[in-house]
């Protein structure tokens, strides 16, 4: 599949054997991927659930834009259970490498078992690997994607720019990630719900209530629309733009290196 000629280290490749102890103080952007470990088993159903179906309808969005600039190689970053990838090449044939990096071991341990599942384990790679530092040399794929999975790291302006390295020139980067909506009435409603219905909901089923806690504080918290596309314009990334899904409740993202 043509993966060696990627990466800078193969020792990156190997999947971290992470701390997975159930810490239950609040954790920060800096070892986020502990939450992650905590509500890995049932990330997909609550994200099903919560969205009332939406991110699915999303990621299929996100495919769509990644089949009109034809690209065959593809690297998602914080991929999690590696539901984005999984979407790209259901969709696109020509989708011969599909690299996946996150730092959560648990989620990369459910996204593999489902890469499986749906026979794509010939073209899907799931490691671990960290935003701020990815595993793979410069200009060596034609995307690079992160998917409800930016605004967790500690460094947005330096994970941008290490997903610009690594884009081949002319690449596409494709953003999909939480906002606000601009109407104020529905902007209301919205945190509203983000607010009280989200964490008690996401906490019942998956268990830990701090989890969906985080989710609505970092939403709130993390620039968006024309503040984004200023951080991805000075990461390198030119023709920035946004396109809001579903009344603005999520935001994708889109520039060319």
């Amino acid at each position: 599949m043509g993966y060696d000629i990627l990466f800078l280290d193969h020792r990156r490749m190997d999947p971290a054997v992470l701390d997975t102890e159930k810490e239950r103080s609040p954790p920060s952007r800096a070892e986020v991927w502990r939450m992650f470990d905590r509500i890995a088993h049932r990330y997909d159903l609550v994200n099903h659930l919560l969205s009332f179906g939406q991110d699915i309808l999303w990621r299929r969005n996100v495919a769509r834009r990644l089949c009109r600039a034809n690209k065959n190689s593809i690297l998602d970053v914080a991929t999690g259970t590696a539901d984005q990838l999984i979407a790209f090449c259901r969709r696109h044939d020509s989708v011969h490498t599909a690299i996946g990096i996150d730092m959560s071991a648990l989620m990369l341990q459910h996204g593999r078992q489902k890469v499986k599942r749906c026979g794509q384990h010939q073209r899907i790679l799931l490691i671990h690997g960290d935003a701020l530092a990815i595993p793979l040399q410069d200009r060596s794929v034609d995307a690079t994607t992160i998917v409800f999975g930016i605004r967790n790291v500690m460094d947005v302006p330096h994970a941008l720019e290490e997903m610009h390295r690594v884009l081949k020139q002319g690449g596409h980067a494709i953003i999909l990630e939480f906002s606000l909506p601009e109407n104020r009435f529905l902007r209301s409603l919205y945190l509203f719900y983000f607010r009280n219905i989200l964490p008690r909901v996401g906490g019942l089923i998956s268990g830990d209530s701090y989890a969906y806690q985080y989710l609505n504080q970092t939403v709130e918290t993390f620039p968006y629309g024309d503040n984004f596309i200023t951080l991805m314009t000075a990461a390198g990334f030119a023709r920035v733009t946004a396109t809001p899904l579903t009344f603005g409740v999520a935001t994708i993202y889109q520039g060319e290196a």
